[in-house]
């Protein structure tokens, strides 16, 4: 469809999925790295990434890469990928609206025999039957007439320097068999792991939302053991660690369930089959039971607490690690905010200590204003909530000293040996 020459690419949306992806077409290719966020463009032409995810070295090899605020700068471009989050609302239903303004956005820009190639987790059906309309309408074009449209689902996994863009395999479609073509060979050019070619833009949005609908299902099962182990007083890790020696067992652990994946695509999946009529049961089951760890968390604490009769109101607790998971500053759908609003509702004084957060967004997003360092000997209860590296490096004896002379440590995420904290999962 197009010769190398003509090939100019428009990256919607230069987030934790975009900027990876605008960098390395910015190797091969001229591109346009558009986001909305200005202070974001500002500063990735300054050569820094706050997401951490792109060194610095990463973002000047990209030399044929342009960062753009300004909608005018996608005119000329003739490939569109859309990189925009797609969020739940507050009900827990697919929050469209990042994505219908990226197509917006594109749409306005769109010319005839352009491709629009969408990288957004949506429910199968989302990107023909949501977004292409936009697209023409914006447009005056018509959809597998005068433009194109093809679907490459994102496999980021932020604050993973072992497996990058290139080296995670990635799944393609197109609206054409010709297009799908293109997209494939166009994806092939990045990605040294190699594509899967995938017969429909509906299988290929399928494959995506049920790659972490497992994995959710999973946790879920691993969680559920939990709580029964220990009711039965028996130590979750010291199972999984036993059956594990099985070559076919999988290797989940019990745990806080958030991030802009794990957490959130299996509402989208969900929400459309309730839309045509079917009420899924294993995959919500598994989503209030991981929804609702952070309160058993708080509820076995307390118990914790109470019987080492410490006094609930009134005491302090320090909170180590607020992003989703560790070793990367990501606070999307985090879910140790559950545990810091619960202990809240008991009187609890509660400090959170994380040295990858941005503590402008942590505030805005959530309204909490991490403390800068932890000081020693002053608190009740101490839970281990995120396996950030520095938390490993303090060590037992590091950790306990931040707590009073009678205090409980809860360890989350098996940071610890077993014998050096007083509750895990």
């Amino acid at each position: 469809m197009f010769s190398p020459q003509e090939l100019k690419l428009g990256i919607v949306g230069l987030g934790y999925v975009g900027l990876p992806l605008a960098v390395e077409f910015g190797k091969r290719h001229p591109v346009v790295g558009f986001d909305i966020n200005r202070a974001r463009i500002n500063a990735l032409k300054e050569g820094r990434d706050v997401t951490l995810e792109v060194d610095d070295a990463e973002l000047a090899s990209a030399t044929l890469m342009q960062y753009s605020a300004e909608v005018e700068d996608l005119r000329n471009c003739t490939v569109f990928i859309a990189t925009v989050p797609t969020p739940i609302d507050h009900y827990k239903r697919p929050d469209l609206s990042p994505l219908i303004g990226a197509s917006t956005t594109i749409g306005s820009v769109l010319k005839k025999g352009d491709v629009v190639i969408y990288e957004s987790t949506v429910y199968p059906g989302a990107t023909e039957e949501e977004c292409v309309p936009v697209l023409e309408k914006m447009s005056g074009l018509k959809f597998n007439e005068d433009f194109f449209v093809g679907y490459s689902p994102e496999r980021i996994n932020p604050g993973d320097k072992s497996h990058r863009l290139p080296d995670i395999k990635k799944v393609t479609s197109g609206s054409t068999p010709e297009v799908a073509d293109f997209v494939d060979e166009l994806y092939r050019g990045i990605i040294t792991a190699g594509t899967h070619k995938a017969s429909s833009i509906r299988v290929a949005e399928a494959a995506k939302v049920i790659e972490n609908t497992q994995r959710d299902v999973n946790i879920a099962l691993i969680n559920e053991l939990s709580i029964i182990f220990n009711k039965m007083n028996i130590d979750t890790e010291s199972v999984l660690l036993a059956a594990g020696t099985k070559w076919n067992f999988i290797p989940f652990r019990p745990g806080l369930v958030g991030g802009h994946c794990i957490g959130v695509d299996p509402y989208y999946l969900t929400h459309k089959a309730q839309a045509i009529g079917y009420h899924p049961e294993i995959i919500l089951a598994g989503r209030r039971l991981n929804d609702s760890m952070g309160n058993y968390v708080v509820s076995q604490l307390v118990k914790t607490m109470t019987k080492r009769e410490i006094a609930i109101s009134g005491a302090r607790v320090l909170i180590m690690g607020l992003t989703f998971k560790e070793n990367c500053p990501d606070l999307r759908n985090t879910r140790v905010v559950d545990i810091i609003a619960d202990l809240k509702e008991y009187g609890v004084q509660v400090d959170v200590y994380d040295p990858w957060v941005s503590k402008e967004e942590a505030h805005h997003e959530y309204g909490i204003d991490p403390i800068e360092q932890p000081a020693k000997g002053v608190y009740d209860a101490i839970v281990l909530a995120v396996a950030h590296r520095q938390f490993a490096d303090e060590g037992a004896d590091g950790i306990h000293a931040y707590g009073k002379a009678k205090h409980v440590l809860c360890d989350l995420k098996y940071i610890l040996p077993a014998e050096a904290s007083d509750m895990r999962l």
